[in-house]
């Protein structure tokens, strides 16, 4: 990693590519979906929030033309997380720094960072909390994590972000060829878009998202949470949760906005969706 590398960043979802494309969709990004092993997805953003560079690029009134890579792909994982039931692990990098962000349902988000030298610039405790969050054994992984956060003069910010991903085989995920931390994001999405099981995530509009999203889960064993009594108190509960995040969001930042905006979508459209299949088995259509 050098000063001059352009910014890039990996989604990976602890969920099967089925269930992490309905989730995805509300994102309402251009990504590619890939699965990554076993019970592992990864999403491959196309990249333009940072096109152009990294954290520390300013135009030409000295003013930051574009979105750091590790705020924007943040929000991202917080609202991923918080829209599902499965991690949310963000691996980026830029000319300066490389690093992570883990999303966890409602929990506070942990992450870490390195200089691009390979420099440990985050806190200890969040390597324990990643393991303990991401169910990995708490001496063996948790002693290979900890070696990252050590001063090594041989390790640069590409090879703390290899090595943390070899910690993460041991729990099944594996990347497919050519998605390798480091790589421009460009780069990585063309590579991405080469391999066969990749599919690109369109957006189509809220309704369709929506729709397509519940009538997998609606087909599931989580169908009682989709429709009726549990799924209205569901929406409700979504609706209540959403709007204190959006201001929450609008104070701090960090994800948190858009968090609150797709809970206050799930528990609208939800509510809206039950009633729509209802109307849809009184008249008769499937």
């Amino acid at each position: 990693m050098n000063a001059t590398s352009p910014a890039g960043a990996l989604l990976l979802c602890r969920a099967d590519p089925g269930a992490v494309r309905p989730v995805a969709h509300l994102l309402r990004e251009r990504m590619l979906l890939a699965p990554a092993g076993d019970g592992w997805s990864v999403l491959v953003p196309e990249g333009k929030p940072w096109q152009g560079g990294g954290a520390g690029d300013t135009g030409a009134g000295g003013a930051a033309d574009v979105e750091p890579v590790d705020r924007v792909v943040a929000g991202w994982a917080t609202a991923l997380a918080v829209g599902s039931a499965w991690s949310v692990l963000a691996l980026w990098w830029d000319g300066d720094r490389a690093g992570y962000t883990l999303a966890t349902g409602f929990r506070r988000p942990v992450g870490y960072v390195w200089l691009a030298d390979g420099t440990p610039a985050g806190e200890d405790e969040a390597m324990r909390t990643f393991a303990d969050r991401l169910g990995l054994d708490p001496v063996l992984d948790v002693q290979a994590l900890e070696e990252l956060t050590r001063p090594d003069a041989d390790a640069d910010a590409r090879i703390r972000l290899r090595g943390l991903v070899a910690v993460l085989t041991r729990i099944g995920l594996v990347l497919p060829p050519g998605l390798d931390p480091d790589t421009p994001g460009e780069r990585l999405y063309a590579m991405a878009d080469e391999r066969p099981e990749s599919e690109a995530l369109v957006w189509t509009g809220w309704r369709r998202a929506v729709r397509a999203e519940l009538d997998a889960v609606e087909s599931g064993r989580l169908g009682p949470w989709v429709r009726g009594p549990r799924a209205r108190a569901l929406a409700a509960a979504q609706l209540a949760a959403g709007l204190p995040l959006v201001l929450l969001g609008f104070r701090r930042g960090g994800g948190w906005a858009l968090a609150g905006a797709l809970l206050l979508a799930h528990g609208a459209l939800g509510l809206a969706y039950d009633r729509l299949r209802a109307a849809e088995e009184a008249a008769g259509t499937p």
